[in-house]
């Protein structure tokens, strides 16, 4: 009888947890291979996958019977990333690995059938796992160890094919470490390409664009179709604060969880940006999907832009599961007896036309909508929604006097300077503007008497919710931060109020 040890970690939500993955081999058939554990479907074919990919590589499979047990028994496993640490933990029980060689080391990875190694989803989340449970030494493929080498203080080693793991665990240190890419100067370089200084017109659109990034508040933009609704949205990154490495590492896991990390790749270097298509499914937007629930548009867009054109075009019910994640800064997703909750502090930009046709209120062009199909059209968009929405903002026709003369644009580098040093004021308070608790609101957000009269008189004529009242006093405070200002002035609070008329244009 021969018992080995490897270790590996499970994806769960967005985090990893550790793993014991015992081989046990004692006389038997040698087709008689059994797993334990809650092994998924995927899991369980991993048997196939290790004997082709041993005998591939040169080592022979034991002519014994084979069983494997993954502990904890009671977190379902799934993927293919178990394939690497069994076949380690199977070559150990042969003889062929030292039975120290595994120690201070976890593995995970998964094979082809000639031998190579494959890459797996969650590198970061399980070097991380790695890192807490004072592991040294990670072993991932080649593809993924740029991503889990972002975490300091740990030895990661990418390998390509089975054959390498003997000679690795023999002599660790004839093996360099991978180091994390450092690509911030492409992310930048990315961002250059969409420039602010490349939209004509919009000014006041543009204001709002460079007043949300500054507070982290969601914003609507209304107008006809060609009026530059998305080109502006696309160059809203190019103007946020850079990632911080905290946000960084966060944004990271979740993509590295959805697979949505390209090979290679290290750290997020510039903020998301996600524009899912109105025909999105609810598992698409929020997250969900068969097995083990993976993250959905929400959460890829955490720590950047959700960025959502043809607002009323997503079905209703679709809209309203963005009520939670605008509300917490987080989705639950429950799957049967599994309750996962992914991280979504996202900034939502939204964009429509006012009417189904797109020129309701256009002087040039007739509207051929009835004032039901106007009706029905923004009935899309709930009372509850839009109150999450910050700004509300008219994206008219550009002129074509603007179109063609008039001084450069702004640049997005120099509106990007303002917003930092905006955020840079807010941090020092503990939240962004657009995550300001209520009970801060007062502390921060104080009145004078004609500001209270002016705010007092809005409320009233728009009808706001309280709701909706807190939001303008946010926006406000974000104004005086782009101004450096301590105080907030009537004049800085009527702006924040205009942002708000909309809610009788459309919404009566």
């Amino acid at each position: 009888m021969a018992l080995f040890k490897t270790q590996t970690a499970a994806i769960y939500g967005v985090d990893a947890l550790l793993i014991d993955v015992e081989v046990d081999m004692y006389l038997g058939r040698p087709d008689n291979f059994m797993m334990v554990g809650l092994p998924d479907a995927t899991v369980r074919e991993s048997r196939e996958r290790i004997k082709s990919s041993m005998a591939n590589s040169g080592f022979s499979y034991p002519q014994k019977a084979v069983t494997v047990n993954l502990a904890p028994a009671n977190i379902r496993k799934e993927g293919a990333g178990f394939d690497l640490p069994m076949a380690l933990g199977i070559l150990g029980a042969m003889g062929s690995l030292p039975k120290d060689s595994l120690e201070g080391f976890l593995a995970a990875g998964e094979l082809s059938l000639d031998g190579s190694i494959r890459p797996v989803r969650g590198a970061l989340p399980i070097a991380v796992c790695a890192k807490k449970a004072g592991i040294e030494n990670l072993i991932v493929p080649a593809d993924n160890a740029a991503e889990a080498a972002v975490v300091d203080g740990l030895k990661v080693y990418g390998l390509k094919h089975l054959a390498e793991a003997p000679r690795l665990l023999g002599d660790p240190g004839s093996f360099t470490p991978a180091q994390p890419n450092g690509d911030g100067a492409d992310a930048e370089e990315t961002l250059l390409r969409l420039d602010f200084r490349d939209v004509r017109g919009q000014e006041t659109a543009k204001r709002a664009l460079e007043i949300a990034a500054a507070g982290g508040h969601n914003l609507l933009m209304i107008g006809p179709p060609g009026s530059g609704k998305t080109m502006l949205a696309k160059r809203l990154p190019g103007i946020l604060p850079k990632l911080s490495l905290e946000e960084a590492l966060s944004a990271t896991k979740v993509h590295s969880v959805a697979g949505a990390l390209s090979p290679k790749a290290g750290l997020l270097r510039e903020r998301p940006f996600r524009a899912p298509h109105h025909g999105i499914s609810n598992a698409g937007l929020v997250g969900g999907g068969s097995g083990m629930a993976r993250p959905g548009e929400v959460s890829l867009a955490h720590h950047g832009v959700l960025f959502l054109d043809e607002f009323p075009e997503f079905p209703r019910n679709i809209l309203e599961l963005l009520r939670q994640p605008l509300e917490d800064g987080e989705i639950t997703v429950v799957r049967g007896a599994i309750s996962l909750t992914f991280p979504s502090a996202f900034m939502l930009v939204a964009a429509m036309n006012p009417c189904p046709c797109g020129y309701f209120g256009d002087p040039h062009r007739e509207c051929q909508c009835t004032p039901p199909m106007i009706q029905r059209y923004v009935g899309k968009i709930s009372g509850p929604l839009l109150d999450r929405i910050d700004i509300h903002v008219e994206a008219p026709p550009v002129k074509y006097r603007e179109l063609r003369g008039g001084p450069e644009a702004e640049p997005s580098a120099a509106i990007r300077e303002r917003v930092e040093r905006a955020r840079a004021i807010q941090l020092g308070r503990g939240y962004p503007n657009a995550r300001m608790p209520s009970k801060m609101i007062r502390q921060h957000c104080k009145l004078d008497g004609p500001g209270e009269k002016t705010l007092e008189a809005a409320v009233s004529r728009m009808g706001l919710s309280a709701r909706a009242h807190d939001r303008i006093l946010k926006v406000a405070r974000t104004i005086a931060d782009l101004a450096e200002q301590e105080a907030i002035s009537v004049a800085h609070l009527a702006e924040a109020v205009q942002y708000r008329s909309l809610d009788r244009t459309y919404w009566v």
